[in-house]
């Protein structure tokens, strides 16, 4: 269940994790979709909860690449 993290060249199957609002937790989902490139790379994603919204790269968005171990959300 390793993650590893991977700051740049996101793709397909990575994980997203963002920071919650104060009070809130941390929401985690996978990327279905890889939209725009370079400065404008934002990605589609299916969050943890069932729906899914676009993401676009900010302070506070985390990327992860499944380890070998199999598919994993990160958790925090």
């Amino acid at each position: 269940m390793a993650t590893k993290q991977t700051p740049s060249h996101p793709r397909v199957g990575d994980w997203v994790q963002t920071r919650g609002i104060h009070g809130q937790q941390a929401r985690h989902g996978e990327i279905v979709e890889l939209i725009g490139t370079g400065e404008h790379e934002r990605y589609r994603v299916r969050w943890d909860e069932a729906h899914e919204s676009i993401v676009y790269p900010a302070d506070g968005v985390l990327i992860s690449r499944p380890g070998r171990g199999g598919a994993a959300a990160p958790t925090g």
